[in-house]
């Protein structure tokens, strides 16, 4: 896979390098336009595998893409040193590689993805899947113009919503997220809405043998408006999950949860705002669900100020159990959140928490940037324990009254080479609180990641 890595690297030196036009690659690689090459007649090696005619109709064509990331990890007390309190190093490496194919008021796109995790202990399916198909479906537009858009799609696919608070692609761990489902979407240029019923994607180490997942359902709907006055732009959703199996510090069994919230956001501009809350409700075996969060996001970008510093401060409050033993659960499910929801090497996740989180990043050049944050976090309730960002308890807080889980200080440096190679490292330290110190080991946690990042 190394040399499959160098190989890639060699054929986009040699092909970007006379690119006329530059891509821009979109965070969902099947929403990828390369429709701006149709008229292009001079189109080099690169471009023409970007934009393949499939006859003389301009809206029958084929592309292809893909990626490959390389990261080194380094890591000490892992899990705090409950793990182990030596140092551990390992190599995760993560190859897509996809066909796009649009035939009219019809297109396929299938997706290949291999995740490899050298020198790891014990790692798991979403550190190592060795190849699979990750997307899979069949579109069909019943409505596509320049003005609106309707489209019902059917398959394996990957789905990712506002902040990527509750449904993200995963793109932070080695394996990404996708869904086996149908959805509906309708767009036109000031709104758009999907409804979707999908079963997740449980990844298993091995060859093709990701398997549709009888153990969980995922269905919902999300509409965005844009340009509303004063908030400039609004999201509202409904969220439903059904788990055959779902464990709490306080709750063990099948769980039904229903999710309805709203966010508010504005991402242009030196003032950036977002801010969202939602409410869970439903069963767990007997006990009710009754789950809540709220969180804040601003900033402010001093564009005029060498390096453009941006300064900005997130909060979030997160809910917990409140008391064992009763009738209730209170204790907020993320659903399918980012995976590197508090830094790359995130071992907490967003449950029963309450957080203050400022932060600074500064331009150093065009392609170079550094960003700075603090986390500070608490437990929201003392009744319940600490969760991964999975969801899995990582410890019960039904023998300490300690709230106080720690403070963490992350550094990030991005270099982006040109539009196709991008290099980060990022480093982070979580001074253990009383509450690990009292649950656990309670060692400070130290990480250090190089990740490096082709994508054609």
């Amino acid at each position: 896979m190394n040399t499959l890595f160098r190989l890639l690297l060699l054929f986009g030196f040699i092909s970007i390098a006379n690119a006329q036009q530059k891509p821009v690659f979109q965070k969902l690689r099947y929403d990828d336009d390369v429709t701006y090459l149709k008229t292009d007649s001079t189109k080099n090696l690169y471009e023409k595998i970007k934009y393949i005619p499939l006859g003389k109709n301009s809206n029958y064509f084929a592309t292809i893409g893909g990626e490959a990331r390389l990261q080194y990890t380094y890591t000490v007390n892992d899990k705090w040193g409950d793990d182990s309190d030596e140092g551990d190093g390992y190599l995760l490496s993560r190859y897509l590689l996809h066909a796009d194919m649009h035939l009219g008021v019809f297109r396929t796109f299938f997706e290949l993805q291999s995740s490899l995790a050298n020198s790891k202990i014990d790692p798991s399916p979403v550190d190592e899947n060795q190849l699979d198909f990750h997307q899979a479906f069949l579109d069909i537009d019943f409505i596509r113009n320049e003005n609106e858009q309707l489209t019902l799609r059917s398959g394996r696919q990957e789905m990712m919503y506002g902040s990527q608070r509750l449904v993200a692609v995963r793109e932070g761990p080695n394996s990404r997220l996708a869904f086996d489902g149908v959805k509906l979407f309708y767009k036109n240029k000031n709104w758009q809405t999907d409804a979707f019923f999908t079963h997740p994607i449980a990844n298993k180490t091995g060859t093709f043998n990701d398997k549709f997942n009888e153990n969980a359902k995922f269905w919902g709907s999300y509409t965005v408006i844009h340009k509303v006055p004063f908030i400039q732009n609004i999201d509202l959703y409904y969220l439903g999950l059904w788990k055959s199996r779902a464990v709490f510090d306080d709750a063990i069994g099948e769980e039904n949860r229903q999710s309805i919230g709203t966010r508010i956001w504005k991402n242009k501009g030196s003032w950036k705002y977002d801010f969202e809350g939602l409410y869970q409700f439903g069963k767990i075996n007997e006990k009710t669900i009754s789950a809540w969060t709220l969180s804040s996001f601003a900033c402010y970008t001093f564009e005029n100020v060498k390096f453009s510093p941006e300064i900005g401060l997130k909060t979030e409050i997160i809910s917990g159990d409140k008391n064992s033993g009763d009738g209730h659960l209170e204790t907020f499910n993320p659903l399918y959140p980012r995976g590197a929801y508090f830094g790359l090497v995130a071992l907490i996740g967003p449950s029963n928490l309450i957080d203050i989180h400022p932060s600074i990043n500064f331009s150093l050049t065009e392609k170079l940037g550094l960003g700075i944050d603090y986390d500070i976090f608490w437990r929201q309730t003392i009744s319940d324990g600490l969760y991964a960002p999975n969801m899995q308890l990582l410890y019960s807080g039904k023998d300490t009254t300690e709230r106080f889980v720690g403070s963490q200080l992350i550094s990030n440096l991005d270099y982006s080479m040109n539009d196709f190679l991008s290099f980060t490292l990022e480093t982070g330290w979580f001074n253990a609180g009383s509450f690990l110190k009292e649950v656990g080991t309670g060692k400070d946690y130290f990480y250090a990641a190089l990740t490096a990042q082709f994508k054609f």
